[in-house]
């Protein structure tokens, strides 16, 4: 369409041409990442939606991040991994890694694992020693029914 004909040259000579003299008709009204997500008036995406403004989600402070994102780990009778065998012979090496009666020590801490779950079996003849800083009440009930036990660490 020719410019002759466009709507706007009837707004020419007229301030804000439609637009309004408060909230003035710029390029970019905002900030970072897709401007005007927070200015205009909001459709179907919210502050929440991934990729529609540089920040999303609620704020949170820093300091106590990682008592929040701490993994669980589950009391299951897994496969020991590559580094688990590694340090069970790192322990072995160590006095009194081996609880008379009560089996292995296994310190969950050392595999970035803070609260030990009750999910999963445990065999009725191993017994095992479990070192974490949380422990759910289910977990440590099938801990101690295998004649394990239960360290708590600070």
């Amino acid at each position: 369409m020719t410019t002759r004909l466009k709507k706007n040259r009837k707004k020419r000579g007229h301030v804000s041409a439609g637009h309004g003299r408060i909230g003035k008709h710029r390029k970019h009204p905002g900030a970072a990442a897709t401007p005007g997500g927070c200015t205009t008036t909001a459709s179907s995406s919210t502050s929440t939606t991934p990729a529609t403004s540089a920040r999303s989600g609620c704020a949170t402070s820093t300091a106590s991040a990682t008592s929040s994102t701490a993994p669980p780990s589950t009391s299951t009778a897994s496969g020991p991994s590559s580094r688990q065998r590694r340090l069970r012979r790192r322990r072995r090496r160590r006095r009194g890694w081996w609880r008379r009666s009560r089996g292995p020590m296994i310190d969950v801490t050392q595999f970035g694992y803070f609260k030990v779950l009750g999910k999963g079996m445990l065999p009725p003849n191993r017994p095992v020693v479990v070192k974490a800083k949380l422990v759910s009440k289910i977990a440590e009930k099938k801990i101690k029914a295998a004649g394990g036990a239960v360290v708590l660490t600070a």
